[in-house]
């Protein structure tokens, strides 16, 4: 079964602003170039883990998604092929390219493209972050952090994720306004949310989570000076305790930047229904209230 998120893709007329945010606010470590000029970032001492390839509009192009060595992988891939899933073996090029041993991957009902691979490299005592930090980001078996895509129809993608590829239900939060699963695969509470936004599909944010709150604390300190916006306020959420800040980024999507996430049990955790998402802060800004956020298209 799938371990972690691995890494992240996505595309951007302004993939080279990603080269002062990623390290001057984020606090990332900004490595080689990929094919293309694509702007790589590392969080950890995996070699690289977000990817930003230039593109003349904003695109969420991959999620990738970590299994434990080549034998789980091609047991995942037989039992998606099996499930009626439409696998493709990723060639040599691509492996190097997302710097693994092997990879397949595969499209959500929507087009969503997912990737799964073992073997990422990775280069030990390597992480060197951008900018001051105490402590650098929770990564190691919690995986990179967390993705949300925002989906048309929540009953159809609770059936694929969690049905089909075997996502397990941390809980969920339901409103007037909200209609949110959330998943894990390791010890991170999700790895994988999914909100309901009728006739829409895309990637709403990505979470980095520090080690340390005063970590968060100087990344909000920075945000005026490196000219991002706040979405929402500091706040801290009922479901997995993290507290966190949601800000812009050069591409569309928001990054939440936290700590102190809950961590889980499977062998005793228990999914929820909550009401509200935060039990304070987390407050909508003016912009955010008029502006779509997230890598956001209209499907018929």
């Amino acid at each position: 079964m799938i371990q972690e998120l691995s890494y992240v893709g996505l595309a951007s007329p302004r993939s080279e602003d990603w080269r002062d945010y990623g390290p001057n606010l984020l606090g990332a470590m900004l490595v080689a170039d990929g094919p293309g000029g694509a702007v790589r970032l590392a969080v950890d001492d995996v070699d690289y883990r977000i990817e930003i390839h230039r593109a003349e509009a904003d695109e969420f192009r991959y999620a990738g998604w970590g299994m434990a060595n080549e034998t789980d992988l091609h047991a995942y891939v037989d039992l998606l092929a099996g499930r009626g899933v439409d696998v493709h073996q990723g060639d040599q090029t691509l492996c190097r390219e997302r710097e693994v041993a092997e990879l397949a991957w595969f499209s959500d009902p929507w087009g969503l493209r997912h990737e799964l691979s073992w073997g990422k490299s990775a280069t030990p005592n390597s992480f060197q972050p951008g900018r001051v930090m105490r402590g650098g980001f929770v990564t190691g078996d919690q995986g990179l952090g967390h993705v949300v895509f925002q989906v048309p129809d929540l009953v159809e993608a609770n059936r694929f994720y969690a049905d089909t590829l075997g996502f397990r239900l941390s809980d969920r939060i339901i409103n007037d306004h909200f209609n949110i699963r959330f998943y894990h695969v390791n010890g991170r509470h999700h790895s994988l949310a999914l909100a309901e936004t009728p006739g829409h599909i895309g990637f709403n944010h990505l979470m980095l989570e520090y080690r340390h709150m005063d970590d968060l604390g100087r990344a909000i300190d920075l945000l005026a000076r490196n000219d991002t916006e706040i979405v929402q306020t500091l706040g801290r959420h009922t479901n997995d305790l993290m507290t966190s800040v949601y800000i812009g980024s050069p591409s569309g999507l928001q990054i939440e930047l936290g700590y102190g996430g809950l961590v889980v049990d499977d062998l005793s955790w228990v999914a929820r229904t909550y009401r509200k998402p935060s039990y304070w802060g987390h407050r909508y800004t003016g912009n955010a209230m008029t502006k779509a956020r997230g890598i956001i298209r209209s499907i018929a």
